[in-house]
């Protein structure tokens, strides 16, 4: 269960405690109060009551019951005979909407809050229909209030963590990204070095000719770690042309038994791209659909045009992702190879939605037939 909860999962859970104990505390309170209330409307009628009878006289009885009438400033009641007539009414606003509604309207308002409390005045029996008091109102209110502060209050803590976090992933990618290009300085000139030699035997010219091709892969791929981090300049390129080229380069890197097709009803679509980055992004979906087809398959790359984006799906046939996996593909630092950091996913969606302003997701997947990733740029 435990692996299911991350940082986000536990400060939802005491955020839900505090609001729960809030909740229980201030229904408790509110409960008090309300009992409260009526205590003191019970206290009313029997004051109403000592001071209408017929044989009412000075005395602490009476200045009892004056007193209790005078204390009675926020409880709205209403006072009424067997058959709602109002005899009186005690602090209802005026002004109120409450107040524009009418006497059997008021008493059914009531009726619905609290049961009528019966007293009996000598003449009959009367009724004390009564509501609440703004206080007690306010606190039943509150906790939904409160609620909603917390609300609020974890939003902007979860943006303010998944901007840090965000900055330090940044941070992370750009660091280590021109560390690798460093490192890879030194045996680069190294090996053009050796080319050199290798170049006085006209008997290595064919070998010499791809190993360049690769060495000058490497060096753009130095070039690429370099850059990452500065906002790359994008160029209009003839899409088709650029995928073509680096099908191309792949079959000729890849297992005999695997095919690498580009599908695309046009031979030109130009794009705003930067076609090095790119590039990058392609060549890590097709050596991950390699890595999924264990040396046999076939990959189709298929390119479709719109008036406002182009799409470029990448198949294969291969063993597929499970589907509680999909939604972490793209994430750092997730793998499913025995070596590697996992950064390749996440910095081709970089690549695509920061510097490309456009997507890429995983269209579909079933374990045992294959994955296909979309990509969307727009026009």
């Amino acid at each position: 269960m435990r692996q299911y909860l991350n940082w986000k999962s536990y400060l939802a859970i005491v955020a839900a405690l505090i609001v729960g104990a809030s909740l229980y505390y201030t229904s408790n309170l509110a409960g008090r109060l309300a009992s409260e209330e009526r205590r003191k409307v019970l206290a009313i009628g029997e004051a109403v009551k000592v001071l209408s009878s017929p044989n009412v006289t000075e005395g602490p009885k009476t200045d009892e019951a004056l007193y209790m009438m005078k204390q009675n400033k926020t409880i709205p009641l209403i006072i009424a005979d067997a058959k709602d007539s109002v005899i009186d009414k005690k602090n209802i606003d005026s002004t109120s909407v409450f107040a524009r509604l009418g006497e059997k309207d008021q008493i059914a308002n009531f009726r619905n809050q609290h049961a009528p409390i019966e007293v009996d005045y000598g003449t009959g029996k009367n009724y004390i229909y009564y509501g609440e008091s703004y206080l007690l109102r306010q606190l039943r209110f509150f906790p939904y209030v409160q609620l909603a502060i917390i609300v609020i209050f974890l939003a902007v803590v979860l943006l303010a963590l998944n901007a840090a976090h965000t900055s330090l992933q940044n941070q992370v990618w750009v660091g280590l990204s021109k560390e690798t290009a460093h490192q890879l300085g030194t045996p680069l000139s190294s090996i053009e070095a050796w080319l050199e030699l290798l170049r006085d035997n006209d008997s290595n010219n064919e070998a010499v000719v791809e190993m360049q091709k690769d060495l000058d892969r490497l060096k753009l791929v130095a070039d690429r770690f370099s850059k990452v981090g500065s906002a790359p300049q994008l160029e209009e390129e003839n899409l088709v042309e650029r995928l073509g080229n680096i099908v191309e380069y792949m079959q000729k890197r890849s297992p005999k038994k695997v095919a690498i097709t580009l599908h695309s009803p046009e031979k030109e679509i130009p794009v705003y791209i930067s076609g090095s980055l790119l590039d990058w992004v392609m060549e890590n979906l097709i050596r991950n659909a390699l890595d999924a087809m264990a040396g046999e398959g076939k990959i189709d790359i298929t390119v479709t045009n719109s008036p406002q984006q182009v799409w470029i799906d990448v198949q294969d046939n291969g063993k597929g992702i499970p589907s509680h996996q999909v939604k972490d593909v793209f994430k750092p630092g997730f793998t499913t190879k025995k070596r590697g950091w996992g950064l390749g996913l996440s910095l081709a969606r970089r690549i695509i939605t920061k510097y490309h302003h456009g997507s890429i997701f995983v269209k579909n997947s079933e374990v045992g037939k294959g994955t296909t990733f979309r990509i969307i740029l727009r026009r």
